[in-house]
């Protein structure tokens, strides 16, 4: 029995794409190579269009150029690779959940905490660097060091030149503080706080997080969705490079 013979349209108007489209995901080796007639046109086959499907499955749980590896892995019998690159994606993603956990815990220690001791402080709320690394313990020099990466900015006593900590410098130290606890890296720390800075506190950031969570939950689901696809053309016996069932 004839293949199915399929025209670059065909493809193309399942999912609302453009032919041309379509042969650029050919030349990129995201479909496999296409049978040419006579005349040198293209025809595909269902199995140019699991890839497709395939392929459009992964993006949004991996991203455009991730899915592009792993559909060019697959079409090259490179399946195992392929594999290894859905790992990763799967790794980073329990990375950044863990982050997201780890955040929320810091900031519900920040909002639990009590203010601290007024002796420690000057009029205004702000406070030094002693009393500060004191209350937090660590060393001076650790906050130092945090203001070198950016984590902290104090200003200076223009009279005595020291450094001189607000509430919401005390507030992006404690903060830093919670997660390196947590093994976080000061550059994994910085555009956290440069997020608090720019929201004007840690109340405005509830609704970062509660996003946060519904995109790390809608990749999550989005890479099931790839996985299932993928496999329906990991599954498909014309795929190049699949063993042919006895």
């Amino acid at each position: 029995m004839p293949r199915e013979r399929l025209r670059p349209v065909d493809l193309a108007r399942e999912h609302g794409l453009s032919t041309q489209a379509i042969r650029n995901y050919e030349e990129a080796g995201i479909l496999p190579p296409a049978a040419r007639t006579p005349h040198g046109y293209r025809t595909y086959t269902p199995v140019h269009r699991e890839a497709l499907r395939a392929f459009l499955a992964l993006i949004p749980g991996h991203g455009h150029q991730t899915a592009t590896s792993i559909m060019r892995e697959v079409n090259g019998g490179a399946v195992e690779e392929a594999l290894r690159l859905i790992d990763e994606s799967h790794a980073q993603l329990l990375d950044d959940r863990r982050t997201l956990l780890a955040v929320e815990r810091a900031l519900r220690d920040l909002t639990a905490e009590d203010k601290p001791a007024v002796s420690q402080e000057r009029p205004g709320g702000v406070t030094f660097i002693g009393p500060l690394a004191r209350r937090l313990g660590i060393r001076p020099a650790t906050l130092r060091k945090w203001e070198r990466a950016g984590l902290v900015d104090p200003r200076r006593d223009p009279q005595t030149g020291y450094r001189v900590y607000t509430a919401a410098d005390v507030r992006d130290a404690r903060l830093a503080h919670q997660l390196r606890r947590g093994g976080y890296l000061l550059e994994q720390i910085a555009p956290l706080l440069a997020q608090v800075r720019s929201a004007g506190g840690i109340a405005p950031l509830e609704a970062t997080l509660r996003d946060w969570q519904a995109r790390l939950t809608a990749r999550g689901r989005a890479m099931l969705a790839g996985a299932a696809g993928l496999d329906a053309y990991l599954s498909h016996p014309g795929r190049p490079g699949a063993v042919p069932e006895d």
